[in-house]
């Protein structure tokens, strides 16, 4: 094959001029700004803490996170496979919908051990199990060639996300001296970022896919 031409260092910026003129790459950028939000952002920084407040050990929380992280490898996987078959935004609507419920229930829930292990297994089955589907809708909606650079727009989103996230329980817990609300906030999030795929509204903000 010919050699491919050096790509321009503008590109990246080139590409995220001519997405940010579609509804549908603010709908992937908003909705894994969600998904940073509730598992880097909420989870990853403040679990162990949340569960100090509850009477649990740093170390026995340290290790449920731990399992999620083991849990997280089997469902990006089972993920990956699923949108190989399925469609990506009934996926994401999936996801979303269940973490969200998931989080607004957690702080209402007797910490047990039964009920710790089964947030811990769910929650990792869902840590990534948005990036396949995700992944899937931008190489649908822009192409193989500007895909990767669109998802790593999104994943700015991401990191943004989880920087709210990080910062804003941390200041509820101070100020509150609870966690509550900020689960019960980030599992609204999860909702909202879930309904978005609802076949109508996913319509109204997608053009005509690239690829099908």
């Amino acid at each position: 094959a010919p050699p491919r031409a050096a790509a321009s260092p503008l590109l990246a910026l080139t590409v995220l001029r001519d997405a940010a003129r579609q509804r549908v790459f603010w709908l992937l950028f908003g909705t894994f700004f969600v998904c940073g939000l509730t598992t880097n952002g909420l989870i990853g920084t403040h679990f162990i803490a949340y569960c100090g407040d509850r009477g649990i050990a740093p170390v026995a929380a340290a290790g449920l996170l731990t399992m999620m992280g083991l849990f997280d490898l089997i469902g990006t996987t089972a993920s990956g496979w699923l949108t190989d078959r399925y469609d990506p935004r009934k996926l994401l609507l999936v996801y979303y919908g269940l973490r969200g419920l998931s989080l607004m229930a957690f702080p209402f829930i007797d910490l047990d051990a039964g009920s710790l292990f089964v947030f811990a297994v769910f929650y990792g089955l869902d840590w990534i199990a948005t990036v396949p589907p995700t992944l899937k809708l931008a190489n649908m909606h822009f192409g193989e060639r500007d895909a990767p650079i669109v998802f790593g727009w999104t994943l700015v989103g991401h990191q943004m996300g989880a920087a709210v996230a990080a910062f804003s329980a941390g200041l509820i817990r101070e100020t509150s001296g609870d966690y509550a609300m900020a689960f019960v906030g980030a599992g609204l999030f999860g909702v909202l970022a879930a309904l978005a795929f609802l076949p109508g509204i996913m319509r109204s903000m997608s053009r005509r896919p690239v690829l099908t």
